[in-house]
């Protein structure tokens, strides 16, 4: 459950500042991709745990209003999973996760709910579950011929297992992610930056990394065809990032279950994240399949860049 403040700044550490706005949302990065992904027209189920709390209740029923299968979110002994977020008058945010009884999702319970992944063509990941369960998502999935893809975020504090990034399709990390996961202290990047980054990320075994560069749009590693591509954003006025990055990977596995190549999907993902920053809240801003075509259609940005790196 996200339980969002918004004032015109973030604070310092050690600092009390006066908020204009507090609100309550369901969140969590892997709800997040699966509300949006249902909104954007996927055929969507999510396994994950939530606590016997109001909280819970909450968080179910609002995955099932948009058509996302949640039998296999199972209601556990326990507090459910928050966030604390805290806003920006520029949209820019600041987030602290208690994971709950997501902590409690363990590798055998992927394989007592492995029913669901069967007939999955894609398999979104996240990391607010432990990794020794997130490892064993990706290889019952692999099993199954879906296209693995893994959002490595939050960022982790220790270094991702090989087998693990070796066990996914596609890496989607944001800028801050990338320097993270390759090494290097959080930065903002250029998208030369994120190339030489990326390529590092594919020799500790990614496949295909797409680096997320929010307004920037992202870069594309494809480690078959060896090159690298910027695809631009369009240009809107943030009010809240909250869950851009759920939204852009929601997107992008929407496109691929519809049978689009890779710079497509991340074309689609490219507009649904950048209208999802448009409104504030997680889940409330994800826009719907039919406003992310409608902006598409009258929303133009540069064509693909190649990059060297």
């Amino acid at each position: 459950m996200d339980l969002v403040a918004i004032s015109p700044r973030i604070p310092v550490v050690g600092e009390t500042i006066i908020g204009d706005k507090y609100f309550s949302e369901p969140g969590g990065k892997g709800a997040n991709q699966a509300y949006a992904a249902a909104l954007l027209g996927g055929s969507v189920a999510m396994l994950g745990r939530i606590g016997e709390d109001e909280f819970g209740r909450e968080m179910r029923e609002n995955l099932n209003k948009v058509g996302c299968n949640t039998e296999g979110i199972r209601s556990v002994k326990g507090v459910s999973g928050v966030a604390l977020i805290f806003v920006a008058a520029d949209g820019q945010n600041s987030i602290i996760v208690v994971p709950g009884v997501n902590n409690d999702f363990a590798p055998q319970h992927i394989e007592h709910d492995a029913v669901h992944l069967k007939d999955a063509k894609i398999v979104l990941l996240q990391l607010e579950n432990p990794t020794s369960t997130v490892m064993a998502a990706a290889q019952a999935a692999r099993k199954t011929g879906a296209c693995v893809i893994l959002d490595p975020a939050p960022a982790p504090q220790q270094a991702l297992p090989q087998e693990l990034i070796r066990s996914v399709h596609i890496m989607t990390p944001n800028e801050t992610e990338a320097a993270i996961l390759a090494g290097l202290a959080p930065c903002t990047l250029q998208p030369a930056q994120a190339v030489q980054i990326g390529r590092k990320l594919q020799g500790m075994g990614a496949a295909t990394v797409i680096v997320k560069l929010g307004s920037q749009g992202c870069v594309l590693l494809n480690k078959d065809k060896g090159k690298a591509t910027l695809l631009s954003a369009p240009v809107v006025t943030a009010l809240d990032t909250t869950a851009a990055g759920d939204v852009f990977g929601a997107g992008l596995g929407v496109a691929l279950s519809e049978g689009l190549d890779l710079p497509s999907a991340c074309r689609f993902a490219n507009y649904a994240a950048s209208l999802s920053v448009t409104k504030i809240g997680a889940q409330a801003g994800v826009p719907t399949r039919k406003e992310v075509d409608e902006f598409a259609k009258k929303t133009a940005v540069p064509h693909p860049t190649d990059l060297v790196g």
